[in-house]
């Protein structure tokens, strides 16, 4: 499935994930009945191909200068060190945009450029690489498209949990500047302080 992370929108001041989805699919029944989800990632899909154009112009996640994928820009963000051992759990709350509204064509746009290898099919190879010795090899490339009768669904990312290979857990939480004052001098139940 092909996702697009963006830490903000003109429309959300909250991380989102945009994802599309067929709208008689059961995943679309799934989400209307409950839109309380939780997104297991893992950063091993980091070693795939950069799923964007490299239009230094356009905004979003990864970074126009980012060469990994944006989840690896998503892990890198929540300041975790082991790229190469974790995973997270992300949990949100989904939302199916209005067909047709301003926000479902302007995350359509944004999907459409960060899951994009086309523009970079003829030179890629492999993890994004070029053939060694074969300049001409031809690459078979998956290339999404967000077509006109597909529903998107955008997932506000509210809260997750990261596991490393150790077994260590950590959880982490999206907080607003108020929630952050609000919080801070609480006594936790275990008897810490929140700084």
């Amino acid at each position: 499935m092909s996702y697009t992370y963006l830490p903000s929108t003109p429309f959300s001041p909250h991380p989102t994930i945009i994802m599309t989805t067929n709208p008689s699919s059961k995943k679309t029944l799934n989400l209307l009945s409950n839109p309380r989800v939780s997104l297991l990632v893992h950063d091993w899909v980091s070693h795939r191909p950069p799923t964007r154009t490299r239009d230094p112009a356009r905004d979003g996640s990864p970074p126009p200068a980012a060469t990994q994928s944006s989840l690896a820009t998503l892990l890198l963000n929540i300041n975790t060190s082991a790229m190469s051992s974790i995973s997270t759990t992300i949990i949100g709350t989904a939302r199916f945009l209005d067909v047709g509204s301003e926000e479902e064509n302007w995350c359509k746009e944004q999907h459409l450029q960060n899951n994009t290898f086309a523009s970079d099919a003829s030179e890629l190879g492999l993890f994004g690489r070029r053939a060694e010795g074969d300049e001409t090899a031809d690459v078979a490339v998956d290339v999404p498209v967000v077509e006109v009768d597909v529903r998107v669904v955008v997932v506000q990312v509210k809260e997750g949990r990261i596991a490393d290979w150790k077994g260590g857990v950590r959880d982490w939480a999206v907080v607003s500047e108020e929630e952050r004052q609000i919080r801070e001098g609480q006594q936790l139940p275990n008897g810490i302080r929140v700084s």
